[in-house]
Order: C-alpha cells, then sequence, then structure tokens
C-alpha cells in the first residue's frame, strides 16, 4: 500500500498564522498536521488559517484530526478560518458540523480580511 502524502507549511501575515495545506489528509497526515500546529502555537497568532487549496481528498481520520486541531485552537483561544475548500469540501464542513467551529471563507485575501476583523476585537 502507498502511503499518501501531506504537506503542511507554515507562514504568517499580519499577526494571522496561515497553515498550507498539500495533499491528502488521512491518517498519514497527524504527524505534519500536529507539527505545523505547534509551529504556530509559538507564533502566538491572533488567528489561525487553515488552507485547503491544494488538498485532494479527506477521509473520516482526517476529519477526526481538524476536529482535534479545532479543538487544540479553541483551548488556545485561536478563531480558525479556513479557505480554499472545494465546493465538495465545503459541503462536507457543513455535514459534519465543522463549519460551526471555524469561519469558512473563499479565499486568502478574504481570510486575511476576517483576520484583521478578529485582531480588532
Amino acid at each position: 500500500m502507498a502511503e499518501a502524502r501531506i504537506a503542511a507549511t507554515v507562514r504568517t501575515e499580519n499577526g494571522m498564522a496561515i497553515i498550507d495545506l498539500d495533499g491528502d489528509i488521512n491518517a498519514f497526515a497527524e504527524s505534519a498536521l500536529v507539527a505545523a500546529y505547534l509551529e504556530t502555537s509559538e507564533l502566538k497568532p491572533k488567528t489561525l488559517a487553515l488552507n485547503f487549496s491544494q488538498v485532494n481528498y479527506i477521509n473520516s481520520t482526517g476529519i477526526a484530526l481538524i476536529v482535534s486541531l479545532l479543538a487544540r485552537a479553541r483551548k488556545d483561544k485561536r478563531p480558525v478560518i479556513a479557505f480554499g475548500l472545494s465546493d465538495h469540501f465545503a459541503e462536507i464542513f457543513q455535514i459534519t458540523r465543522l463549519s460551526d467551529f471555524m469561519r469558512i471563507v473563499a479565499d486568502e485575501a478574504t481570510a486575511r480580511q476576517g483576520a484583521a476583523e478578529e485582531k480588532s476585537q
């Protein structure tokens, strides 16, 4: 069985940490997601953004990993914004109610605007 690949890289924009996800979010993604979240925590951003624009696949284990990441962010009082979701994944996030725990926006520019609003509150 071939291992699925995932890359999770971190960058910052005006107090917002962005995790750029590239690949499949499944059981193989756990260590990459945890490492990326820990890296963002060290930066102490006001807001965390998840970029799903290069995500090809999310299975039920991947959903559980995202829930875990959301729980960590909530504990750290860090709002989460997701962007770049395909229509299919956006629908899954609504069905699974992930969208109740993060703001979902279309693109990075809108995420930055949302983060600026969070920052000013």
